[in-house]
């Protein structure tokens, strides 16, 4: 191994150590390397790895400017340990991230996504995601996290969800109460699971037909498949598991503001979904149109309408 394959090693275990998953540069980080030495290069400088980041050719720029600021966490750490490696410049790549169009399910595209997930094969397959599925919507957990779930993690005689591993740097563990019909189908579930793989190869809560933990990529993979059939994913129209926690969130709001209650809960909503800061909740107003509809018409109410 070389000394800069080393420092890549010793970059991930710091920076994994402080809670960061990594996972992408983790896999693109020797590609680095590999590139940088096969220019005959024994540090990070800034033009080769502009040159490397700019790969594939055929790539949108949001792809090259992902890759460099890989490339710069790196770098930053390695010119800690020797001064002439070169940290290259932000805005590289002249990109605007778009968080993309949320999807919001109804209640009965998400009775209808159950059910279809209810009869996928073999059975225990089929009682992983409805289950997984109905949980994403009536708690509106991060995906992450409810792959994450471990047995002990799931108390249903309290009827209490303990997030215990954040995802992302400074997510905060926290409690996750749940209605007395969600324990029960909880409960369902942990039967079933139990009856279907008594000897499991994974310790989560949720587990593959294998027996295994569920692949993130996996369930992105199945929710495709199940709303392209039930009609709902068309060309333009990309319904997500992460849009299950987008929906949970604007029906609270949704709720809060048509009784008048949405600006002092509005850091309970916060706290609950884990977010850091109460602005990353407030998005969620105005990104859906009833919200905002709902608003204008609160507006005209105490304002006496139109002058």
């Amino acid at each position: 191994m070389s000394a800069l394959a080393d420092h890549v090693a010793d970059y991930l275990q710091v920076r994994r150590a402080l809670g960061f998953k990594l996972e992408r540069a983790g896999r693109i980080l020797p590609q680095l390397v590999a590139f940088l030495e096969a220019a005959g290069a024994t540090t990070v400088t800034s033009e080769l790895a502009i040159a490397w980041a700019r790969q594939p050719a055929t790539a949108q720029p949001q792809h090259w400017a992902a890759r460099l600021t890989i490339a710069r966490g790196f770098a930053a750490y390695l010119q800690t340990i020797n001064p002439a490696a070169e940290i290259p410049p932000a805005g590289v790549f002249a990109v605007r991230y778009r968080r993309p169009t949320p999807y919001l399910w109804s209640p009965t595209d998400i009775e209808r996504l159950l059910a279809s997930a209810r009869a996928l094969r073999p059975p225990l397959r089929a009682a992983t995601f409805e289950t997984l599925f109905g949980l994403l919507a009536v708690t509106g957990m991060r995906t992450g996290e409810t792959l994450a779930l471990q047995r002990d993690d799931i108390d249903l005689t309290t009827g209490v969800i303990t997030i215990r591993t954040p995802i992302a740097k400074g997510q905060r563990a926290r409690l996750i109460p749940l209605h007395p019909t969600t324990i029960d189908a909880l409960h369902r579930y942990s039967i079933a699971r139990e009856r279907l793989c008594p000897r499991p190869r994974s310790t989560t809560f949720f587990l593959s037909s294998t027996g295994t933990a569920l692949d993130p990529s996996g369930v992105a993979r199945t929710l495709r498949k199940l709303t392209a059939a039930l009609g709902l994913r068309t060309d333009t129209v990309h319904p997500r598991a992460t849009d299950l926690r987008h929906t949970y969130a604007v029906q609270t709001l949704i709720d809060w503001q048509l009784s008048g209650q949405i600006a002092p809960r509005i850091a309970l909503l916060s706290t609950y979904l884990g977010h850091i800061r109460p602005a990353e909740t407030y998005w969620y107003l105005s990104a859906t149109p009833e919200l905002m509809g709902h608003a204008a018409d609160r507006l005209q109410t105490r304002f006496g309408g139109p002058r």
